[in-house]
């Protein structure tokens, strides 16, 4: 199938970088979001770093204007559903997405593809809430999504052959490179990822070393560009908290046990970047580890 047109729910982190990328791409997007602040946000954030790409010369004046043309906002779900893809990029509940994906079904045309921006959640759980689980399938881009190349593409148990190509053909126009995943807890990134942060999470919390010297020793003894705890709060220590337990419920091993320290940090409020204080306190001229 020919895709021309793609929603995007959810007006965040994740959904202005994938609207931002489409956009570009050629696609014409409507992005929903519930709130109107959030997507001025998001419109606005897409041309600052639109105007990034082209003060680098890596885009033109002309592309950057035709690709926020191509962008349409509104707060109404059911716009979404003359569009021949949808990419929901809400917060990453279950409950949420399945709302999402119930309040959106009855408006689709028959052939729309729904997708979901999860970096944990069964694909086959959420399909199933759907009118069309053989045309639905994970489609999980990494942060931040116009710099990061990888693309995830996971199938359910009913997802079609038809589908899965129709979301390679969008990730090669992207100019992106897919992996494709089962559909397990976390996935392939995630799965990897996640249990490396939470094990940082531990080490500070038992005194191995403190904030400082744990992402010293991994940037500079595995050459990694960022500490995993500094990269925690880039990702959003919530976020964090909600995979490991995905992967601890789903997979029911101990090893994936989140760490209490992270629990008592998101308990707090404290986030990361997002909200100014997490593993580094950065609300100075720089960041300062609160540990």
């Amino acid at each position: 199938m020919t895709i021309e047109t793609v929603g995007v729910v959810g007006a965040g982190q994740m959904g202005n970088g994938i609207a931002h990328v489409l956009a570009l791409a050629g696609y014409r997007v409507k992005l929903n979001d519930i709130s109107r602040k959030a997507l001025d946000t998001a419109i606005e954030l897409i041309q600052r770093n639109m105007d990034r790409q082209l003060s680098r010369g890596r885009i033109a004046e002309a592309e950057r204007d035709a690709a926020l043309e191509r962008i349409s906002a509104t707060m109404t779900l059911s716009d979404l559903g003359a569009t021949d893809l949808v990419i929901e990029a809400a917060t990453e509940r279950e409950t949420v997405k399945q709302a999402i994906f119930e309040d959106l079904t009855p408006h689709l045309r028959p052939h729309t593809i729904l997708t979901s921006n999860t970096s944990s959640i069964s694909i086959t759980r959420l399909a199933s809430r759907t009118d069309r689980p053989e045309k639905f399938m994970g489609f999980h881009f990494m942060n931040p999504v116009p710099v990061m190349q990888l693309v995830e593409l996971i199938r359910g148990i009913a997802t079609d052959e038809a589908t899965y190509q129709s979301c390679l053909g969008v990730v090669e126009k992207l100019g992106k490179t897919a992996a494709s995943a089962e559909d397990f807890p976390a996935f392939i990134v995630n799965r990897i990822l996640m249990p490396m942060i939470n094990e940082a999470v531990y080490t500070l919390y038992e005194g191995v070393g403190n904030v400082a010297s744990i992402d010293s020793a991994m940037k500079l003894g595995t050459n990694h560009p960022m500490g995993p705890l500094e990269l925690a709060d880039f990702i959003g220590l919530d976020t964090c908290l909600a995979i490991m337990n995905v992967l601890h419920d789903g997979l029911a091993d101990t090893k994936y046990r989140p760490c209490p320290l992270l629990t008592k940090y998101v308990e707090a409020g404290w986030l990361g970047r997002k909200t100014q204080r997490g593993f580094y306190d950065y609300r100075g001229e720089a960041p300062v580890p609160t540990r």
